[in-house]
Order: structure tokens, then C-alpha cells, then sequence
């Protein structure tokens, strides 16, 4: 937009200079010409003069003059006369100009060309014998004088002319760009710091708010919008606490219904009792644990902290470390594949990538058979890192995989009866914040692949 406000804002100053210049610059080289003719042609026709009177006393003054013009100008005068006058003067070729001079009387003035002018200015004109009486009546034409007057002086001054005011134009085109960047970027900044608050929002920080600044119109905009993002701030904290604080209260009642309903089972003798309250006690389970998801999901999505490079190849061991031992009652087996060195670094929220890995390993461990493989490769793709953990469990279909991110979501498979439906909701929430995507494909003979897409930083140095 500062670009565009530029441009404009230069290109009519532009205009302005080139309606004010070019014309002026039209008139005073019009000007130069017409002062140029007429200086030489009244020195021609002095000239004339003297040859027309024809005695010694103005021939001789001819010559002295013509030589004198020569010395001072770039001009040359030429002679025609039958009388013996001015011998020592050049004669000029005889050319239609010369002709209309002797034979009509008639003066002519040549530029060379029709364009401003050539690089000679021919001027010709009649020399008439003096009438008897001394009188002002013209007489027979008894020669003519031609000065040939070089252009030189004058193609300088032209481009003197014409140079001068290109390069104040210059001037002020570059004073006037100078001047609009300023004003542009003054005037665009409260438009800027609209952007900035729009960044940050998106990013997740609902604290972010826009100065009131500018003209009436970005003020009243601003304030708009600093209460629309208060008002939303608002709505979204209150419900984040309700959601912790509802999650937080209802773990309590449900540990003690739990332990209610061991010790029942404890005390019950009857079969068909111990079903029912074995399946009260699972439906109790899952209770807790989707009362968890809430919790984990609620503080997920609270304020948004700063990432930090992090070592991947660190915290996918660390989770190796706690996640093995329920892999190995089973029977599971989890290796890593892949480019996950220790100078790979990701861009992640301290505490993130772990809460994601765990809620990764527990789907896999819960859909996977017993003596299966979970398979965690990395791969480096210009500046993402993409990590992929593969189970060989029952996999999902396209349909499934559409919803599988949805919140309360429950698949068909192993997870149908204990899950929350919150497992995957809480690592795309985490992934998103951190700027990474997160999406489910198919494994490579069957199973499921999640795949997991993170901001690459800069490698640490090798020592």
C-alpha cells in the first residue's frame, strides 16, 4: 500500500512538473530562435544597406563589418555583388534562395531543418540601390548580402535549456518520492498496527490490542475492534475456566464413585452383580479419563506461550524412556527411524511436543497388537521437519480420518470403549500453536500413519 500511495503521489507531481516545464521550456527555446533570426537578419540588412549605396566609403566599411561579424560570431558573411565592392568577401553559391534575393527582392531565412533547426542558419537578404533624392524608396536590386551563422552556440544553450529542467525534474521527483514515503507511512501506520494486533490474534494472543491513532476513520476502527477483541477475550477466558474449573471439580466425585465401586465389588458375592458393577467401574474410567482430556484440552488451548528450538531427537527418547515399559508388557516394539540426529532442532512450546508424543503413544500402544511394531521416522524437508508414527493396528477409513480430529469423536476400533475422543483433538490444538499441521494417512501395509509437520530451526554445530 506504501508502494501504491508512492507511485500515485509521484506520479502526479510528475504530471505537475511536466504541464509547468515543458511548455516554458517550448516558449524559451521558441524564444532563443526567434531572437537568433532577428539579430542576424538586422546585421544582414545593415550589410544590405552599405552594398547598396555603392560608393568606396560604404564598401569599405562593409568589409570592415563583415570581417569584424566574422571575428565576433559564429557567423560568416558572404557577398554577392556585380559592382567591384566588398572583393575580398566570400561570394555565395548560387541556390534558389540567392535567385529569389537578385530577381524578386525577396529575403529568405534557412534553419537547415524543420525540426527546431540544423546546423546552420542561412540568411539571405537583397541589397537595393539607393534612389536619387536620398528618399526611403527602394531601388533596383544591385546585389546580396548572405550570413551563414553556425548553430553550435545555440544547440548548447538548447540543451542547457532542456537539461536544466530535466534535472531539477529529477530533483524533484526524488525530493517528492522522499516526501511521500514519509507521508505515506504515516499515514498507512495506523493500518500497520491494525496488522500487527490481526498477527497476533492470529497466533492466539486475544490480549493483543491496537493503539487509537491516525485519522478519525482508522480511530474509529480501532476502537471497534479493541472492544470486539475485549468482549472476545472475555467470552473465551471465561470459558476456558469453566471448562478447567468444571474438569478439576469432577475428578474428585469421580475417584471416590470409583473406589465405591471396588469395594462393592469387593463384598459381592453374586456373578452377575460384579458384571454390573465391573461395567459401571469402566464406564467410570472413561468418565475420568475424558474429565482428563477436558482438563489437558482446556489448558491447550489457554495463552499461547513462545517457542523455543528444541532437540527432537531429545524428547522423542525422554518419551521413549516412559512409554517402553507398557510397550514391552505387550510386547510392542517402538523404534526409531530417520534422519533424528542430535543437531535436528524444531521450533516448540517447552512442554508441548512431550504432551503430544504421549497422547501419539497411547492411541498407537491401544491399537496395536501384541508383538506389533510402532515405527517414529523423521525426515527433513527443507525448513519442516515431518515426524511420522506408524501402528499396525486396524487403521481408519477415509470418512473416519475426515472426523478423527473432532472433539468427543470416538472411532470403531480398540479405542471405541475407553476412549474420550479428546486424544487427537489435544495434539492437533498443541501442533497448530506451535505453527505445525498434523494429519492421518495410510501406514504401508496396513495400520495407521499420523503425521506430524513442525517448524525447523537451525542445526547446532557439530563438536
Amino acid at each position: 500500500m506504501i508502494r501504491q500511495l508512492v507511485r500515485s503521489y509521484v506520479l502526479l507531481v510528475a504530471v505537475a512538473v511536466a504541464l509547468f516545464t515543458v511548455p516554458v521550456a517550448f516558449t524559451l527555446t521558441a524564444q532563443l530562435r526567434d531572437d537568433t533570426r532577428l539579430s542576424v537578419h538586422r546585421e544582414a540588412t545593415t550589410m544590405a544597406l552599405l552594398l547598396g549605396n555603392g560608393n568606396d566609403a560604404s564598401c569599405q566599411a562593409l568589409e570592415e563589418m563583415a570581417k569584424a561579424y566574422g571575428d565576433e560570431t559564429p557567423g560568416e558573411v558572404q557577398v554577392a555583388a556585380p559592382r567591384k565592392c566588398a572583393a575580398d568577401l566570400p561570394r555565395p553559391e548560387r541556390d534558389a534562395a540567392l535567385t529569389k534575393a537578385l530577381e524578386d527582392g525577396a529575403a529568405t531565412t534557412d534553419w537547415g531543418s524543420s525540426f527546431i533547426w540544423g546546423p546552420q542558419l542561412v540568411i539571405t537578404v537583397p541589397a537595393h540601390e539607393r534612389a536619387a533624392g536620398g528618399d526611403n524608396d527602394k531601388g533596383a536590386v544591385v546585389g546580396a548580402v548572405r550570413i551563414v551563422y553556425s548553430t553550435s552556440n545555440l544547440t548548447h544553450r538548447l540543451w542547457t535549456i532542456w537539461g536544466f529542467r530535466a534535472a531539477l525534474a529529477v530533483i524533484v521527483l526524488a525530493t517528492a518520492a522522499g516526501i511521500g514515503v514519509i507521508a505515506a507511512r504515516r499515514l498507512t501506520r495506523p493500518l500497520r498496527q491494525l496488522n500487527d494486533m490481526a498477527s497476533k490474534f492470529s497466533d492466539g494472543d486475544l490480549t493483543a490490542r491496537s493503539p487509537v491513532t491516525g485519522p478519525q476513520e482508522t480511530q474509529t476502527l480501532a476502537r471497534t475492534l479493541n472492544q470486539g477483541a475485549e468482549r472476545l477475550d472475555t467470552l473465551i477466558g471465561a470459558q476456558r475456566i469453566f471448562v478447567a474449573d468444571a474438569s478439576h471439580q469432577l475428578r474428585t466425585p469421580l475417584t471416590a464413585l470409583r473406589l465405591s465401586l471396588d469395594n462393592i465389588a469387593d463384598g459381592v458375592d453374586d456373578e452377575f452383580v460384579k458384571e454390573d458393577v465391573e461395567q459401571a467401574t469402566a464406564e467410570v474410567v472413561r468418565m475420568s479419563r475424558l474429565v482428563n482430556g477436558l482438563l489437558v484440552l482446556a489448558r491447550a488451548e489457554a495463552k499461547v506461550t513462545a517457542v523455543e528450538p528444541l532437540s527432537l531427537r531429545d524428547v522423542i527418547e525422554e518419551r521413549f524412556s516412559v512409554w517402553r515399559p507398557a510397550a514391552d508388557e505387550r510386547g510392542v516394539t517402538i523404534a526409531l527411524k530417520g534422519d533424528a540426529d542430535d543437531r535436528l532442532l524444531v521450533l516448540v512450546s517447552p512442554g508441548h511436543l512431550d504432551q503430544v508424543l504421549d497422547n501419539v503413544f497411547s492411541n498407537a500402544l491401544e491399537v496395536s497388537p501384541d508383538g506389533g511394531t510402532i515405527t517414529v521416522r523423521v525426515d527433513r524437508r527443507g525448513n519442516e521437519v515431518e515426524l511420522l508414527v506408524l501402528d499396525e493396528g486396524p487403521g481408519m477409513s477415509d470418512a473416519e480420518k475426515s472426523r478423527a480430529f473432532d472433539r468427543f469423536w470416538r472411532g470403531q476400533g480398540l479405542t471405541g470403549r475407553v476412549g474420550s475422543g479428546l486424544g487427537l483433538a489435544v495434539i492437533k490444538q498443541l501442533v497448530t500453536d506451535d505453527g505445525g499441521t498434523v494429519s492421518l494417512r495410510d501406514a504401508p501395509g496396513g495400520g495407521l500413519c499420523l503425521a506430524i509437520s513442525l517448524r525447523a530451526a537451525a542445526q547446532r554445530s557439530g563438536g
